[in-house]
């Protein structure tokens, strides 16, 4: 049995994916989330029939921006029903190939990708470095990997991360409970906490104010679909990790990355870096 891999985590996102498989969600939301994971990552740097991966590709809502940009993209997930899913929103594409497998059992040559990347994904597992050491071993030399960690507001005032901590005791609360419970308390939040903070932000945007301090700003200009799926995300997912910009950039170092750049504005922190020899 796998190590480096928690089962429960696993089924309920195969239920998230199932029930939020972002179809609903407004293209243009889903191509600007998109450009801003992927800013720090250029396609136009690979080759005309670049090879890589999406390690816990979910939903497939990045896989299918990335599919019509390069020649092979192999979408790698643990839950078989979220991979339903990506293989039902790629349908499209005949460059994309689908494993059912975890970080630790990717079915890929070692030393054989053009690029990968891991969005989202990694802090969920019991050892996050030794996921992306799994992941960059895939890789080419020079090859790149782009990685987003959910981060630990250490760019943040001490009151938002005591706010965070209240709201990380809820989740650890909801996190236990039996999955029918814990999507009908994330869609609560979603309504009576989300939806107001962030359209209140957006309010105050509008009035030339900096919002970057309130709580789920970073939602203010999003649907209600997404708040409803990442309150879903948050709140139901019983591992979670969070790292420090700096602690990022060790642990991709240790796993044999460098170069690596982050980006400076949300989502943070998402880093880049480059296989060394």
């Amino acid at each position: 049995m796998n190590k480096n891999i928690d089962r429960e985590v696993v089924d309920d996102f195969g239920k998230e994916w199932i029930k939020f498989d972002q179809s609903n969600v407004p293209f243009d939301e889903l191509e600007e989330i998109f450009q801003k994971y992927f800013s720090l990552f250029s396609f136009e740097n690979l080759s005309e029939n670049a090879e890589g991966f999406d390690l816990g590709c979910g939903s497939g809502r990045w896989a299918y921006f990335c599919a019509s940009r390069v020649g092979t993209l192999h979408c790698i997930d643990p839950s078989k029903a979220a991979l339903e899913v990506t293989k039902n929103k790629l349908k499209g594409f005949t460059n994309c190939h689908f494993h059912n497998s975890s970080v630790d059992d990717i079915p890929l040559d070692n030393d054989s990708m053009d690029f990968g990347y891991s969005l989202g994904v990694l802090h969920h597992i019991p050892d996050t470095q030794e996921g992306i050491n799994s992941c960059v071993k895939k890789l080419k030399t020079g090859a790149p990997f782009l990685l987003y960690l959910y981060y630990d507001f250490d760019n943040k005032p001490y009151w938002y991360k005591f706010i965070w901590k209240i709201s990380d005791y809820l989740r650890r609360i909801i996190s236990k409970a039996p999955y029918p419970i814990k999507y009908t308390a994330s869609q609560v939040i979603a309504l009576f906490v989300y939806l107001p903070l962030t359209r209140i932000a957006r309010l105050l945007e509008w009035f030339g104010l900096s919002v970057s301090n309130i709580p789920l700003s970073s939602y203010r200009d999003k649907s209600f679909i997404t708040l409803r799926t990442d309150a879903l995300d948050r709140f139901s997912t019983r591992l979670e990790q969070r790292f420090t910009k700096e602690q990022i950039r060790e642990m991709m170092q240790l796993a044999g990355l460098n170069h690596v750049e982050f980006r400076e504005e949300q989502p943070f922190w998402c880093a880049i870096g480059y296989k060394t020899i």
